[in-house]
């Protein structure tokens, strides 16, 4: 059994940072890829940043340069640096881990709200 839970969200000020965290747990070998998306009201499910197992980095062009994306591997948890937040940031984030246990699975957090108030 996988899961995943983030946490971390909450309301800030226009300007302001927050910090996500993301940490999968159970029995798996290894994890592949570990990103993060968000979801507007009324809006569909969107890429924010993704991390693969060597380090590689991407990031949506709409928070480049404000959010950064982190992982520690001997925790296996993924880190979102979010700085700079404007309103239009303002959704329910949630992690995706890939994994591997006996074959490659995706798994989902249940997500965490942020708000950004102008």
């Amino acid at each position: 059994q996988v899961q995943v839970a983030e946490s971390g969200g909450g309301l800030v000020q226009a300007g302001g940072s927050l910090r996500l965290s993301c940490v999968a747990s159970g029995s798996f070998f290894s994890i592949n890829a570990m990103e993060w998306y968000r979801q507007a009201p009324g809006k569909q499910r969107e890429l924010v940043a993704t991390t693969t197992s060597g380090g590689s980095t991407n990031y949506a062009e709409s928070v480049n340069g404000r959010f950064t994306i982190s992982r520690d591997n001997a925790k296996n948890t993924v880190y979102l640096q979010m700085n700079s937040l404007k309103p239009e940031d303002t959704a329910v984030y949630y992690c995706r881990v890939v994994l591997r246990t006996t074959y490659v699975a995706q798994y989902w957090g249940k997500g965490t709200l942020v708000t950004v108030s102008s």
